[in-house]
């Protein structure tokens, strides 16, 4: 039966400290007590049978071989059965926006697969509505029943000079945000050629993080480990996700980084860089689990931090190893360790009662000492938090565009040309700098779909110029006349347009304009997906269910106009992306990320 509550914030260790020795020594009785379980124990590396464990005010106060001291008329026992009793999963770095929900919805969503701990950067809706977007997701997430902590966007926008996105924050933003409660540290710092110059926006909001005593966040997202690695290092980021490598793993660790492994939706990079401990022996302690970007479908029907363990597993992780990986170490690296991260005393008693190590299944989930799920089934209901029409119908165009603004007129007397394509790497964020010879029909250069090469838009939406910049792009297999549009386009969050039908793409853009925002295909001018996200034009306000079912909807579609990419909307989110080598569109042209330079789309 789902339980309606409200949830508060737990009380501080400080203040719990005598209840917590009392119940210990047994001078007072538990609220919970759990008997008979195998404690994960991610301190020592064991996994200890026989345990109990003794909860008051939602924190552990003992663990050990026998809590009967502990019971009282009032305590609730449960027994384990001899199951393994294992922390509470954290995601390291994540994006709730790219589940396509709000933050109540995304830890609706993932707490049946055993996430009790998130470490959000919202810097999705900070490029669209800035510092109030931010402080709108932050205290979204204090009112979760588990651990959502917020980390200040770093780079609004990611790349200045290259992009212009709906907002721009700087140091005196960072400051600031460093005062709020659920203020964890800076978000991924994507500038990093900004970090190697010594750029004074990125110098001084790392400054203000540090000042605060909180973890800067790190993206540095080039192959190059020479110099230019060294100095962002030696700029202040301390973990990174964007490693594809083990080479990318090992250096980071080697220079005292924390080495993000992510499993999200489109992007798999554990298999390649874990190698890096269960090959060459490198210390796992300096290696974390995380997710980045998770497709509401994938929430659904995949699971979150549960799958990520999993799949680590999988590669040849031991059990223990992998779930320190994504639990102790996440807690230390955010200076959290006596918060979460484990089953130990003072701890919030955030936990799971597992069947199966390897395979984690996950019988039941237990947040501040309260049950939240069982059998993949939440137990109780979190209110929906109302976002304000100032947060709504961010989506503007200027004007109603026609087929003729995706038109990309050919140099004059030109019967063919060569242009700059984007290559989509399946599974991976990086692009590739691609070139095609492309024929020339009435002075415009057409599409060559038999090569997969078909054409990609970049619509200005947050001022409403009307700007549109049209270029290439390789990957999505469309074989039919089709065009998807989206206004989650990372990280400034124009629309992107891809398609092979110039009037579909018009009118997939001006759906997206009536609807406030989202995505949509359409084909043939009709519509045959469609996912509202009238949040921001980034998040829906609808249940994670029913968002999954339209989403899901649109991947079939895609698969009908000839698209077979693993969640290729992912792929098609990034392609604004000019932090991530190699090429990308923005709304200032055809973008060269290895250079960090426009470039003319024509060769």
């Amino acid at each position: 039966m789902v339980k309606k509550q409200a949830f508060s914030a737990p009380r501080p260790w400080t203040e719990m400290a005598t209840a917590l020795v009392d119940v210990a020594m047994g001078r007072k009785p538990a609220d919970l007590v759990v008997r008979n379980g195998r404690w994960v124990n991610v301190h020592s590396g064991e996994v200890i049978p026989g345990t109990d464990l003794a909860i008051v005010g939602g924190r552990f106060a003992y663990c050990g071989p026998n809590a009967s001291h502990a019971i009282g008329t009032g305590t609730k026992v449960v027994d384990a059965g001899g199951r393994y009793l294992v922390p509470g999963l954290c995601d390291a770095h994540m994006h709730v926006e790219s589940g396509m929900v709000t933050v109540t919805e995304f830890a609706r969503a993932v707490i049946p697969h055993g996430t009790t701990s998130m470490f959000i950067d919202p810097h999705e809706i900070a490029n669209v509505l800035g510092l109030n977007g931010v402080r709108l997701m932050h205290d979204e997430a204090v009112a979760m029943p588990i651990n959502v902590h917020v980390q200040m966007p770093s780079c609004v926008p990611s790349a200045p000079g290259l992009e212009n996105a709906g907002a721009s924050l700087g140091p005196q933003d960072v400051a600031e945000a460093m005062t709020w409660p659920n203020i964890i540290g800076l978000g991924e710092v994507m500038n990093f050629p900004g970090v190697a110059a010594n750029d004074p926006v990125m110098v001084g909001g790392i400054a203000e993080t540090v000042k605060a005593g909180k973890t800067v966040g790190g993206h540095y997202a080039s192959p190059d480990l020479g110099l230019p690695f060294h100095g962002y290092v030696a700029g202040g980021p301390e973990d990174d996700h964007e490693g594809t490598r083990a080479e990318d793993a090992i250096a980071r660790v080697r220079q005292g980084m924390k080495a993000m492994l992510r499993l999200g939706s489109a992007w798999y990079d554990v298999a390649t860089q874990i190698k890096a401990v269960t090959e060459q022996g490198l210390d796992p302690r300096n290696f974390i689990l995380c997710t980045d970007d998770s497709h509401s479908g994938t929430l659904v029907h995949d699971g979150h931090m549960d799958r990520v363990v999993r799949h680590a597993i999988a590669q040849g992780l031991k059990p223990i190893t992998a779930i320190q990986m994504a639990t102790i170490n996440t807690a230390q690296h955010f200076r959290l360790e006596r918060e979460l991260g484990s089953i130990t005393p003072g701890r919030l008693a955030d936990f799971l009662i597992v069947s199966d190590l390897v395979e984690m299944t996950i019988d039941e989930v237990y947040g501040r000492g309260v049950r939240l799920a069982k059998a993949g089934k939440l137990e109780i209901d979190i209110p929906a938090y109302d976002y304000p029409k100032s947060a709504k119908n961010t989506v503007k165009l200027g004007k109603k565009l026609k087929a003729k603004d995706f038109d990309i007129a050919a140099p004059e007397g030109a019967n063919e040309v060569r242009v700059r394509v984007i290559g989509v790497i399946e599974n991976q964020a990086p692009t590739r700098a691609l070139e095609a010879d492309l024929a020339v029909e009435d002075g415009l250069v057409a599409m060559d779909r038999r090569n997969d090469v078909c054409q990609i838009a970049l619509v200005e939406r947050h001022r409403g110029t009307g700007g549109v910049v049209n270029g290439f792009v390789s990957g999505f297999g469309y074989m039919q006349d089709c065009a998807m549009a989206s206004t989650v386009a990372h990280d400034s969050h124009h629309m992107i347009v891809v398609g092979t039908n110039k009037e579909d793409m018009a009118k997939a853009a001006n759906r997206l304009g009536e609807v406030g925002g989202g995505v949509v295909l359409f084909s043939k001018g009709k519509e045959l997906a469609l996912v509202e996200m009238p949040i921001a034009g980034l998040m829906s306000d609808e249940r994670a269910e029913v968002v999954a079912e339209k989403a899901e909807k649109l991947t079939e579609a895609m698969r009908k106009m000839g698209c077979s990419l693993n969640n290729a909307y992912m792929q098609h989110s990034l392609l604004a992306l000019v932090v991530i080598p190699e090429l990308r569109i923005s709304d200032a042209g055809i973008i060269d990320v290895t250079k960090f330079e426009k470039v003319d789309l024509f060769i």
